[in-house]
């Protein structure tokens, strides 16, 4: 079945020659869904349809930009350098894939993909700003209320892209996992500058499907590569606005964008300092937003997407995703959290645990809530001497709360004096472990408890 992309009224601008040459750049996609689903062997009418979509696209740059100039647009310049972005750059390499493969099914994919994620991005981000729907703008970075003005900008953007209420779960996300993520990292730099900008989006699959995926018409639950690429661009434009609101950054622009793994996402975001870090819940699914400031980059850390490359590595990505998936779903491990407030500790018992469980970790009580909230671990391994929040208020806060009170509870500690002991016992946890045991007694322990529980 072809795809079919879907125009709603609400994305009408107020501003005739925009919204009709909107309207007809939608109508001309489906009409490239529906050559490519029933007419693959018709290079010729790909071509012309490809041209008459270019043809267009470069007559509403040049309206709308006419348009803008005549209101004084502050966001002209902006708005130009995106144009000349897409027009200069974008569309001639994906020509060129074109000409290079002959046409071929993935390259014409690839093509949609892209500039479908560019009109989505491009009609409901960039164009509603231009009658003032939305944007918010400050003049200095990261000071306490410059981070409340980006938490606003990012949720109202996220309202003005899916029409999503979202709502702020954390300003402190470290990377913790939450279902099956997409994780897509952009790299902004300058040639004045050697160091560079690292931003990461986060996306519950789920979110995608019932976002993107609604408005390209996708009859999936999955994520394909349609869908890949248009979240890419749609993505790109996202940032795009949300750096728009730094002036001092004006002359940054993306050198490279990746798709990570979760264990790349979170190892990178463990060694950045994040100048802000979001979860949001968009009622549809979960989003995450991180900045990591300036710093040398790594090298070598996921392969670097290029328009040669793109349509390749993005089926390479979904190939590796859909084995770990299954490798996960074949051999389900249980879920372990460890809450301590020291960094060796926890590093030392993941990398015990983690062969045969699947180990997340927090430094304290509320970043515990918080983890679990997001993925429900089958036992939480809990120092019991925490500072602000301790072991025991953590577990009091665990079982006030209905749908975490069943998860068992196994407290961690340094000490074995018998009035210690007394006081855990008092709470009923599951059990108790010494953190000077050696390493294979720690591991024999918690095999047992799970063959126990099993049994």
């Amino acid at each position: 079945m072809a795809q079919e992309f879907e125009w709603r009224e609400d994305l009408n601008i107020g501003v005739d020659v925009i919204d009709r040459e909107h309207q007809r750049l939608f109508k001309i996609i489906n009409k490239l869904f529906t050559f490519q689903e029933e007419e693959k062997d018709s290079q010729w009418t790909c071509q012309e349809g490809i041209k008459y979509f270019k043809e267009h696209a470069m007559n509403h740059f040049a309206d709308e930009e006419a348009y803008m100039e005549s209101i004084g647009y502050e966001d002209l310049e902006q708005h130009q350098l995106l144009h000349r972005g897409f027009r200069e750059h974008t569309l001639p390499a994906l020509e060129q894939e074109l000409e290079r493969s002959d046409y071929a099914p993935e390259a014409v994919e690839h093509f949609l993909g892209v500039c479908s994620g560019w009109l989505i991005g491009h009609t409901v981000i960039e164009d509603q700003a231009i009658v003032g729907k939305h944007d918010q703008r400050w003049k200095n970075r990261f000071t306490a209320q410059e981070q409340m003005d980006i938490k606003k900008v990012i949720t109202q953007l996220i309202f003005d892209m899916f029409h999503l209420e979202a709502h702020l779960i954390s300003d402190t996300y470290a990377g913790e996992k939450f279902g099956n993520g997409l994780y897509y990292r952009l790299i902004w730099g300058c040639p004045q500058e050697e160091k560079k900008l690292e931003i990461f989006l986060v996306f519950e699959e789920q979110l995608l499907v019932n976002t993107v995926g609604k408005i390209l018409g996708l009859k999936t639950n999955n994520l394909d590569s349609m869908l890949i690429h248009a979240t890419r661009y749609s993505a790109r434009q996202f940032v795009t606005r949300a750096m728009a609101c730094f002036p001092d950054l004006k002359d940054y622009s993306i050198e490279e964008e990746n798709f990570l793994s979760h264990e790349q996402f979170q190892d990178l975001m463990a060694k950045g300092e994040h100048q802000l870090s979001l979860l949001l819940d968009t009622g549809a699914g979960y989003f995450g937003y991180c900045v990591v400031a300036p710093r040398l980059l790594e090298t070598g850390v996921g392969i670097c997407i290029t328009g040669d490359n793109a349509a390749a590595e993005v089926a390479e990505y979904l190939e590796q995703r859909k084995k770990q998936i299954e490798k996960e779903m074949a051999n389900p491990k249980r879920k372990i959290l460890v809450v301590d407030d020291s960094a060796t500790i926890c590093y030392g018992i993941t990398k015990l645990l983690e062969p045969d469980y699947e180990v997340a970790q927090a430094e304290s009580g509320v970043a515990a809530i918080r983890t679990i909230t997001l993925n429900r671990p089958d036992l939480i391994l809990l120092d019991y001497e925490m500072p602000v929040v301790d072991g025991k208020q953590t577990l009091e806060m665990l079982r006030w709360e209905k749908s975490f009170s069943d998860i068992p509870v196994i407290f961690l500690t340094g000490r074995s004096d018998p009035e210690l002991v007394k006081n855990l016992l008092a709470l009923k946890p599951a059990g108790y472990l010494l953190k000077d045991l050696k390493p294979a007694e720690i591991k024999t322990k918690i095999d047992a408890f799970f063959a126990k529980s099993k049994t």
